[in-house]
């Protein structure tokens, strides 16, 4: 987890070539075993700001939103795996 939040936030790398710092987003829930491998560095804007407008759309309360403007949590997983050089 330590590097994908080094990484910054994986919306703001890929949509606005920009570093943001991260906070981590667990996919599915944080006590499911292997929770913690299935997580995104989100910066606060893109995890829990509740914005959805022209600039950003949080993920909390817009998943729906936020999968069609970003694309879904698990090509979200595949991208900061293949940036901080893990296998998927």
């Amino acid at each position: 987890m330590n590097a994908i939040v080094e990484h910054g936030c994986i919306v703001c790398r890929a949509f606005m070539d920009t570093y943001t710092p991260a906070e981590i987003h667990h996919i599915s829930g944080k006590t499911k075993p292997g929770a913690h491998l299935n997580t995104l560095p989100l910066c606060y804007w893109h995890h829990r700001s509740g914005a959805d407008n022209h600039t950003v759309t949080s993920r909390h309360p817009f998943k729906t939103e936020f999968v069609r403007r970003y694309g879904s949590e698990s090509d979200l997983l595949e991208e900061i795996k293949l940036r901080v050089g893990e296998t998927a």
